[in-house]
């Protein structure tokens, strides 16, 4: 199956309200992760990879960075005159902002009327992983499917996003689908990802809208499994969902595994990201760095052991960081103490300052503020 015979859609706005502290002036898509990243870059980075060249990012609000980091697609090899990436506005055709996920895709009928391509993957911008969706595609014709989800085999995380679980015979034919369940043991559990046929989508959107049912899971899903042939593919890789501050904090901190780095970052299945030129990392005499990721542009004079520092970020000397996320362009002066802490862009932290936090509730510092 040609990788260009599908459609990429990504939500770049589902569950904002879990990390409100990081989506107050930003959408899920364009928060920062990992040093150089955008939680976007690995869903579109994954469809890139598969071979698919036409994706749009459906928005909603706050979107401007978004935009900034996208741009025009070129650095994931989407800057084209024909297909390539569409960034889809916010309104439906009554120019009001839509509130569920299938009134967004009902918003957007003409830009999928007027697609050539035959099927459409739809995922959230939430989940940190590394996919090969041409497998996914090939599952999909191969079991002559009608919609194709991904999912986990495992016990259910503790702290993932309104949880579907998945009852699935041995030919992987779901038979039932639970939403919010209070569940133990080994499961079935989605992963915010699907695979469908263009013209059944957009049959099932229209079907909804006229019923007036709204809820993706339980109208578009959960009440079609007796109608539709809806298979399940499982994925066996390493993946994070990122739902609260703290599973934000974890995903970073899982960074430093080796084992982690070389299944997200693999070579043959790149994540790309917007390039930003900058000086290499720069340590100052009596420095120390242990266990970290450092981006470039990063000036360190102090002590940085089991951090995250984004690109720019200075440590001033004296200073001691552990277990922290710091994002681009902070500033760390001489002499503090920090340990368990999240900073978001250009934020100040000024001379002799302590904070402290704990592994299941890091201290939060906002973008721009003066601490």
């Amino acid at each position: 199956m040609r990788g260009n015979n599908v459609l990429g859609l990504i939500f770049s706005n589902v569950h904002e309200e879990r990390i409100r502290e990081l989506t107050d002036k930003r959408t899920m898509g364009s928060v920062p992760f990992g040093g150089r990243y955008r939680l976007i870059d690995f869903p579109l980075s994954n469809m890139v990879n598969s071979g698919i060249n036409k994706v749009g990012v459906i928005t909603k609000s706050n979107y401007q960075s978004l935009m900034d980091h996208l741009g025009s697609g070129k650095a994931w090899d989407l800057s084209r005159k024909r297909e390539g990436l569409f960034i889809l506005p916010p309104f439906t055709g009554e120019c009001t902002v839509f509130n569920s996920r299938i009134e967004s895709l009902a918003s957007i009928n003409t830009f999928l009327a007027n697609s050539r391509e035959e099927f459409v993957l739809l995922t959230d911008s939430d989940v940190v992983c590394n996919i090969e969706f041409t497998d996914v595609v090939s599952f999909h014709m191969k079991h002559n499917a009608d919609i194709t989800i991904i999912y986990r085999k495992g016990k259910l995380p503790e702290k993932i996003c309104d949880p579907t679980v998945y009852t699935i015979d041995a030919d992987d034919r779901v038979q039932d689908m639970l939403i919010n369940p209070r569940t133990e043991g080994v499961c079935h559990y989605g992963l915010s990802m699907l695979l469908i046929k263009r013209d059944l989508l957009m049959k099932m959107i229209a079907d909804c809208v006229s019923r007036n049912l709204y809820n993706f899971k339980r109208d578009f899903l959960q009440r079609n499994i007796a109608s539709y042939k809806i298979y399940a593919y499982e994925f066996k890789g390493y993946t994070q969902s990122i739902c609260s501050m703290n599973s934000y904090f974890e995903a970073n901190m899982a960074l430093m595994q080796p084992a982690v780095r070389s299944e997200l970052f693999n070579a043959n299945r790149p994540i790309f990201t917007k390039v930003r030129d900058d000086m290499p990392a720069r340590y100052g005499l009596g420095s120390g760095v242990n266990n970290s990721l450092i981006a470039d542009g990063c000036v360190i004079e102090g002590s940085v052991e089991n951090c995250v520092l984004f690109r720019g970020v200075r440590v001033g000397k004296g200073t001691k960081l552990e277990n922290c996320v710091v994002m681009q362009d902070t500033t760390i002066g001489p002499d503090c103490r920090l340990n368990y802490v999240i900073i978001d862009k250009d934020a100040v932290i000024k001379n002799d300052r302590s904070l402290f936090g704990f592994h299941s509730y890091p201290v939060f510092i906002s973008k721009g503020s003066v601490v």
